[in-house]
């Protein structure tokens, strides 16, 4: 097998790729439009055509950036003169309704075009893990690494979404590897790439700033733990002069990143009027405020403001600050059956167990055993067995690209528990290629010190772990964004856990569309025969059926349905007057049809400042009609039961 896998390896690599790509490119034209798209996208295509920066500044321009070049071809239609432009601050999503819903455009050409320079992304970042994965342990510690990612449903779930996710997950990697390349040599070469990357890592998502004590840690430590050719020279002295030359083009490194910086925020900002980059930084960061960071960040921007050149980074500093205030103020989340905007200290650890596949987590854990165990038995080891260049300069000087890796996961983690935003996985991709690339150079190191007989062992338990990883990944098809694994009870379990972007964020509502049309035609019609029965019997829970099998063959269709939907998506473009809208506190309640987005349900249900006539409690003793995909669960509330609970 495994020389099959050397031999092969290219086909291996073109059938990952076809794998990612197609279930990618299904599930963007598929999925309904997220949460987040519809400030997004709209901020992308105004990018591009007026190079204004005045929608949606919290993020960088470039990865929107990608959305709006591949809708230029479109020429939408979008009206400036609107107050989302002209008097509203960041009017973002009353942009994304008006140029995906309201302007007569094609609202699913526009979402599907904007998704695919993320899946194309998604692509590259896999086939680099593989590039990394091989230069760290081997060809087939390449492979694995590429496996471990694109089997990912989590990965899966967001790399067709114009969210920052996948792309800050991608330019992390490229950064740190470029970066890492400049550590172990600092040409002039080395510096410019590291540079040019880190700069676009930046322009990904504004937490890519946690990268940077990592950075300088390799910057420093390596050149400290440095071999000194000249053996008649001072040692230390040799080593504190490499740390000052790798000071010098670290610094140069990290200017080249702000001018790659500033080229793109000034291709996205050079067309944008002064005065409204100043009422944004005034709205969001006043000059009389308690706070010392905003009144600093207010003096600071509005001063860079005051130049065409330094508008820019006026920009990209806004940006930075609105994120950490954000982060600082927390967002409501649904977790283990609490409502809270704080931070839980144990959502990140118990989402992380639940969201990623149980063989993963079984390559992840027997990783971190194998790393323990070798580093024990090299500390108990006698200093004459461990040669003579086995101390810690050593260490650092051989494993400095392992070392980094492991310590910015740590960081990163830790960075994220103490956050008080708890609104999904996603916010942990960072940390993922890292992962993957560990996980796969520890495993494959170990197994290459084996006996033949172990060897055999560990292979088949490695590659019969590895066929489950792939195989329950292709099975959870098409809820990837919503995955859970086995000990969650799978993906239409998961929002019992953790909602939001773990398992709702609007992915649903066109397949909520799409169920609608197939009751009312198998389970809505009086005339129907065994098929429908059998079709209908498909749509429905087994309760429903038996509801209507008593009715002497009359169904219930569903002329109007009442819809509480979360996401980013028009409910009345799908739906028109089908759809009326509804919420947790609309009383009284009404029989008939009702569409609860997960998000909302669980919100309502188990946040405890909700009194009982204005939560979906009520609900909870109705057995759900059917659940759509799995973000979205339909009721049909009878007479009976609503005069009961109006009561």
């Amino acid at each position: 097998m495994r020389n099959f896998i050397e031999k092969h390896y290219h086909w291996i690599i073109a059938a990952i790729l076809l794998f990612i790509f197609v279930v990618s490119i299904l599930n963007a034209n598929n999925d309904s439009l997220i949460y987040d798209e519809d400030a997004h996208i709209p901020a992308g295509y105004s990018y591009v055509t007026t190079h204004d920066l005045r929608l949606n500044p919290e993020h960088p321009p470039m990865l929107k950036d990608f959305a709006g070049l591949m809708l230029l071809p479109m020429h939408l239609k979008f009206d400036l003169s609107k107050p989302f432009w002209t008097t509203e601050i960041n009017g973002q999503w009353d942009a994304g309704h008006d140029l995906i819903w309201q302007e007569g455009n094609n609202a699913d050409k526009i979402i599907f075009w904007a998704r695919v320079p993320f899946v194309l992304l998604s692509l590259i970042f896999a086939l680099f893990l593989f590039k990394w994965g091989k230069e760290l342990g081997g060809r087939s510690a390449g492979l694995f690494a590429l496996v471990l990612c694109a089997f990912d449903p989590n990965v899966l779930g967001h790399n067709h979404f114009v969210t920052t996710d996948l792309g800050i997950a991608a330019f992390m990697t490229f950064s740190f590897y470029y970066f890492l390349r400049f550590v172990k040599d600092p040409s002039w070469k080395n510096v410019l790439l590291a540079g040019f990357f880190l700069g676009l890592e930046q322009l990904a998502k504004f937490s890519s700033i946690t990268l940077f004590p990592v950075l300088a840690m390799a910057a420093i430590i390596y050149p400290l733990a440095r071999l000194n050719p000249d053996k008649t020279k001072s040692l230390w002295g040799f080593r504190f002069k490499k740390l000052g030359e790798y000071v010098g083009k670290g610094l140069v490194v990290f200017a080249i990143s702000l001018i790659v910086v500033w080229a793109v925020y000034l291709a996205n900002t050079y067309k944008m009027p002064p005065q409204k980059l100043a009422d944004t930084i005034n709205n969001y960061f006043s000059a009389t405020s308690d706070s010392l960071s905003a009144r600093t960040t207010n003096k600071v921007t509005l001063a860079l403001n005051k130049s065409s050149l330094g508008r820019p980074l006026s920009a990209y500093i806004l940006g930075v600050a609105m994120v950490v205030q954000r982060v600082d103020g927390g967002n409501g989340a649904y977790f283990l059956g609490a409502v809270s905007n704080h931070g839980f200290l144990t959502y990140f650890p118990i989402v992380f167990i639940l969201k990623e596949p149980l063989p993963t987590l079984f390559f992840y854990l027997l990783a971190l055993i194998i790393a323990l165990v070798v580093f024990i038995k090299y500390l108990i080891r006698p200093k004459d067995a461990r040669g003579p260049d086995s101390g810690i300069a050593s260490y650092f000087r051989n494993n400095i690209t392992t070392f980094s890796l492991f310590c910015f996961v740590v960081l990163y983690a830790i960075i994220s528990i103490r956050s008080n935003l708890n609104i999904g996985f996603r916010h942990l991709f960072p940390i993922l290629p890292f992962a993957y690339l560990l996980t796969a150079k520890v495993i494959f190191e170990y197994f290459r010190r084996l006996n033949p007989h172990a060897r055999l062992v560990w292979g088949t338990i490695i590659g019969t772990m590895t066929l489950l990883l792939v195989a329950g990944t292709v099975s959870a098809y098409p809820a990837y964004m919503s995955y859970f694994n086995e000990l969650a009870g799978g993906p239409a379990n998961g929002f019992h856990y953790a909602t939001d972007s773990n398992a709702d964020w609007g992915q649903d509502l066109k397949r909520l569309k799409t169920w609608v049309g197939n009751y009312n035609w198998f389970c809505g019609n009086d005339g129907y025969g065994l098929e429908k029965n059998s079709q209908c019997a498909k749509l429905v829970s087994p309760a429903f059926l038996a509801t209507l099998q008593k009715t002497d063959n009359s169904r219930v269709p569903i002329d109007q349905i009442r819809v509480d939907y979360f996401g980013g998506a028009d409910v009345n473009y799908y739906f028109g007057a089908t759809a009326l809208p509804w919420s947790d506190t609309t009383r009284p309640i009404q029989p008939g049809w009702y569409a609860v987005s997960t998000n909302f349900l669980m919100g309502s249900i188990y946040d405890k400042t909700k009194p009982d006539n204005q939560s979906y409690r009520w609900i909870k003793n109705i057995p759900p009609v059917a659940q759509v995909g799995t973000s979205i669960f339909v009721y049909y509330v009878t007479p009976a039961q609503a005069a009961s609970l109006n009561h």
